[in-house]
């Protein structure tokens, strides 16, 4: 999977495919073209000039606004952008559906090649998780520190509280659950979102539940939001079932930058106790628990991830510093 070719990333004012997402005071978002794939991108301009470029990549259902408030409080450390996958957020599908996992980290590879921002402090959260490992470990050269927050690597048993959501990826569910939840407004949905993926619902401010909603009415406005659901969930699925090199596991022993695991005991999709098991594959890995976290601890706790990211910076730096240091 190792990316050759140099695309020419073409950046032009944002055309979303419907109305636009909510745009948080600060930031920018524009839309990079690349062949057969077109993507909206949100930045925030970094506190001062020279910082090193951080690239944000997001979860089954979510998009670069999961990011916004890590973002803002990371600016003064990196130059973040964060992604919105192809048929995700402002991004429409891309020309050849390709979902899967492997898919996507081809799509952040050539984004990256294409913009020459590697190498990169890279987040994932969740889906994303899946796709940032993939891209540190074939791709080294891009990754300077990899952070991943409730990271979707394969689990033999997953926890009974993420069976509906991997039943997506079964033909024919998707279109059976839309026609059962017809009815649904897009506040209820918007509950039980947040009510599966959040520690504490109830630590939502009015004004962000509001703006959730606003989104959620957005998206279901879309041709094809139920059936890049479909196709997603179905990548993650199969990524799970594959063997040998290609496996996320092995490939997660293969990652070479500094790792920072975020798990929130409160997880219902992604279970806890894969954290034990994560932070003794990633070999160079320090691991970071959140006790009333749930699945998307940059959302619910970004002070607390902030603080763990920026201590894994001072880390590093001094690390980095103490090997040019010669000796003798």
């Amino acid at each position: 999977m190792s990316s050759t070719e140099s695309p020419d990333a073409r950046a032009v004012p944002v055309v979303p495919p419907g109305r636009p997402s909510w745009v948080s005071r600060g930031e920018e978002v524009r839309t990079v073209t690349l062949p057969g794939v077109t993507m909206s991108v949100r930045s925030r301009k970094p506190a001062q000039e020279g910082l090193p470029p951080a690239l944000y990549v997001h979860g089954l259902g979510g998009s670069s606004q999961n990011w916004s408030a890590l973002m803002d409080r990371l600016a003064g450390h990196v130059d973040g952008e964060a992604l919105d996958l192809p048929g995700f957020g402002d991004s429409p599908p891309p020309d050849d559906r390709d979902f899967s996992i492997t898919g996507c980290a081809r799509v952040v590879i050539r984004y990256l090649d294409a913009r020459g921002r590697g190498p990169v402090h890279l987040f994932g959260n969740s889906m994303g998780g899946a796709v940032a490992t993939r891209v540190a470990a074939v791709r080294p050269d891009l990754v300077r520190t990899l952070t991943l927050i409730s990271p979707a690597l394969p689990e033999l048993r997953p926890q009974r509280t993420a069976v509906p959501t991997g039943l997506l990826a079964v033909p024919g569910i998707v279109s059976l659950f839309a026609r059962a939840t017809k009815d649904w407004t897009p506040e209820r949905r918007t509950r039980e979102v947040l009510a599966l993926c959040y520690g504490d619902p109830g630590r939502v401010a009015p004004e962000e539940f509001e703006r959730a909603v606003a989104e959620f009415e957005r998206r279901l406005e879309l041709p094809y939001f139920w059936d890049v659901m479909a196709r997603a969930a179905r990548g993650i699925v199969d990524s799970y079932t594959l063997g040998g090199q290609h496996s996320l596991w092995r490939q997660a022993e293969k990652v070479l930058a500094p790792t920072l695991l975020v798990y929130g005991k409160r997880d219902q999709l992604v279970s806890f106790r894969m954290a034990h098991r994560a932070s003794k594959t990633f070999r160079d890995s320090r691991l970071l628990t959140l006790l009333e976290s749930g699945h998307v601890a940059m959302m619910e706790d970004p002070d607390a991830v902030a603080r763990a990211f920026r201590d894994l910076l001072t880390d590093t730096a001094a690390t980095a510093e103490r090997s040019a240091t010669p000796r003798g």
